[in-house]
């Protein structure tokens, strides 16, 4: 039966490039150089962003990850996106280069145009606390970030929000709803719901080896629901049914099979 999914396509964003050397040191002795800020390696939720002074919470997800290989990675609250970050001192130049492609509530499509207007260019930073504030020059555009720790794996409520098919992620099939999540237990049971019925089974986690492996068929309630419903939870049982490698980000989850199939969930509260 086919499955229903709105396809991510990357698409490319003016890609802001910038060259230059450090300055070198003169007869006069070396130039005085500020430590670097110390964003990467840390989870960001975005709190805010502001665009031409005019500031916009926030929905549920937006998200930034600075990495030591350049790259920024985050989520906007709807779509992901990418960009190159040069860090000098307490700047940050940032250049947008790709973001996905799935259809938002206009509300999120509005702070999704917002956060990728305000995520460009040099920005100043500072650091208060766990609070982290991008701002540009003139300051009328910036964002609001809050440090945010990683979640264990087990004893975390997972909830599916998307669908891997090797590269491609997917959001999830229209009027499926939004019940699918999933508990690693202490116990050694993998429990939730399947996006129409309750679930639970014994699971089997190799860290070392980063594999989640379900154990015998799960049992499962036997209410009926919506077709989208029903699509999706059969989709999911036939993924939990065998070895899985899993992938953990902060407060996101990725599970695959090994035939690049699988599904993509964020933590939320129990």
């Amino acid at each position: 039966m086919p499955k229903p999914r709105a396809l991510v396509v990357l698409v490319p964003l003016l890609l802001l490039t910038a060259c230059g050397t450090e300055g070198g040191t003169g007869s006069g002795g070396a130039d005085s150089v500020s430590p670097d800020l110390p964003v990467t390696g840390t989870h960001w939720t975005v709190e805010a962003v502001t665009v031409d002074g005019r500031r916009s919470a926030a929905p549920d997800g937006a998200r930034v990850d600075f990495g030591e290989d350049g790259r920024a990675r985050g989520n906007t609250g709807c779509n992901t996106f990418g960009a190159g970050v040069v860090l000098k001192g307490d700047t940050l130049t940032v250049s947008p280069d790709e973001v996905t492609e799935i259809g938002c509530p206009a509300d999120r499509q509005r702070f999704e145009k917002d956060l990728l207007k305000a995520f460009s260019g040099p920005l100043k930073g500072t650091l208060k606390g766990d609070g982290l504030r991008l701002a540009s020059a003139d300051g009328r555009n910036g964002l609001e970030l809050t440090a945010e720790p990683a979640v264990p794996l087990r004893g975390t409520t997972w909830k599916v929000d998307g669908l891997v098919s090797g590269e491609t992620v997917s959001s999830m099939p229209a009027g499926s709803g939004d019940k699918a999540r999933l508990v690693l237990g202490a116990d050694g049971r993998v429990t939730g719901n399947l996006g129409c019925n309750n679930f639970s089974a014994t699971a089997r986690l190799d860290e070392k080896a980063r594999t989640l492996t379900v154990e015998g068929p799960a049992a499962t309630t036997r209410m009926m629901c919506t077709s989208p419903q029903m699509r999706l939870e059969t989709e999911l049982y036939e993924l939990l049914d065998g070895p899985l490698t899993y992938r953990l980000n902060h407060r996101t989850l990725t599970l695959t099979d090994a035939s690049g199939e699988g599904l993509t969930a964020t933590a939320t509260a129990r």
